[in-house]
């Protein structure tokens, strides 16, 4: 497959501003008018948004029909007769509410990646690093011979035009498995030394997460074994259960991923159709909250993916300062982005877009990476 480098992708002018800029063209508009006209551009991201969800049988908005019914993300969906969570794995039939997950089942694809294994803290966690050996790692440096029990679920809060994950939006092809499965998945093989859940978003899935780990690090303490439990999430979780999970996180010496997606919040609207507010309070909660309990092996940590033509130096700048405000010595990774899902009009993230970037995060931070190296052009 042919991408397009940010230098040959063909400028197009914005249909408010009319200057050229990169731009998707499902939101035609550029990130200028997105931080300076807001209610100028609110318009057309509900039109792209709108676009996306109804491809996917999934609601415009998060439903409050009635007084809130789920409670796991902040939406706080209220869902009424025949409607559907903003996620899709809640909805209403017939006046009888139903939810596919459950403290004891998800809604999920799982599988053993072997270590070290492509993920945004594998620069720095035990699994790459060996770090925090011998209590979380299984061995001094990479973990070669070990796996990553992945669990990738179905369903998400929010709705990025980006999503490099897109096929969890098609709930109906996500299998139903048990905890009791994972747990055994875990007990049955010995090299498993990470469980990590992404997708999608945990979020939705929070109670079934949180009740699987609880019980694999039972397993793992009966058998004296190592079991990480890590998270790569939006943020936009119940602050309870965002809480539950940074604590299983910072004792088993597993991490917390945040994609700190944009600054601007009408970037962030625009990219992702929800507000980056939530989002924002919890990071700094955990931040402020759990770091310093474990920092010599950070169980927070941040990534921004480069969306050429909306994510620049401004954004990745003011998401540095934001979490330098916290702690400077969190871990902050720079991605590559790829064309994909209602984006694949637009370029990679050129080496130019990664190295400015990196270097405005520098001026923050202590530890800034720049991930999916192989993508820029």
């Amino acid at each position: 497959m042919f991408f397009l480098s940010e230098r040959s992708k063909k400028l197009q002018d914005c249909a408010i501003c009319g200057n050229e800029n990169i731009i998707a063209n499902t939101l035609e508009i550029c990130k200028d008018c997105l931080r300076k006209e807001p209610e100028k551009t609110s318009d057309y991201i509900s039109v792209a948004h709108k676009k996306a969800r109804e491809k996917m049988n999934l609601p415009i908005v998060a439903p409050h029909s009635v007084d809130t019914n789920c409670s796991l993300c902040n939406h706080e969906c209220g869902i009424g007769f025949n409607e559907k969570s903003f996620c899709g794995l809640r909805y209403d039939k017939g006046g009888n509410f139903i939810s596919l997950p459950s403290k004891n089942q998800g809604v999920l694809d799982y599988y053993l990646d072997p270590l070290p294994c492509n993920c945004c803290a594998a620069w720095f966690c035990p699994a790459g690093t060996g770090a925090g050996f011998p209590e979380y790692a299984a061995k001094e440096g990479k973990e070669y011979g070990h796996h990553n029990l992945s669990i990738f679920f179905y369903g998400c809060s929010f709705d990025c035009l980006f999503c490099q994950n897109q096929n969890h939006k098609n709930i109906k092809v996500g299998a139903k498995v048990t905890s009791n499965r994972l747990v055994d998945v875990y007990k049955a093989n010995k090299s498993i030394t990470c469980i990590c859940y992404f997708g999608g978003s945990p979020e939705p899935h929070f109670p079934f997460a949180i009740n699987t780990s609880e019980r694999i690090l039972e397993v793992a303490k009966e058998e004296k074994r190592i079991a990480r439990i890590c998270w790569e999430w939006n943020g936009f979780g119940n602050r309870k259960f965002v809480e539950k999970a940074a604590e299983l996180s910072l004792v088993s010496g597993g991490n917390m991923k945040f994609d700190l997606k944009a600054w601007d919040p009408n970037i962030h609207r625009a990219l992702t159709s929800v507000d980056n507010k939530a989002v924002l309070e919890n990071f700094k909660y955990v931040g402020e909250t759990f770091f310093e309990r474990r920092p010599e092996l950070p169980v927070l940590n941040a990534t921004t993916l480069l969306v050429p033509g909306y994510i620049d130096e401004e954004e990745v700048e003011n998401i540095a300062s934001f979490i330098a405000s916290i702690n400077e010595k969190i871990p902050y990774s720079l991605l590559g982005f790829y064309p994909h899902f209602e984006f694949t009009d637009m370029p990679l993230t050129s080496r130019e877009q990664a190295e400015n970037c990196y270097r405005v995060a520098k001026k923050h931070l202590k530890n800034v990476n720049i991930g999916n190296k192989h993508l820029l052009a």
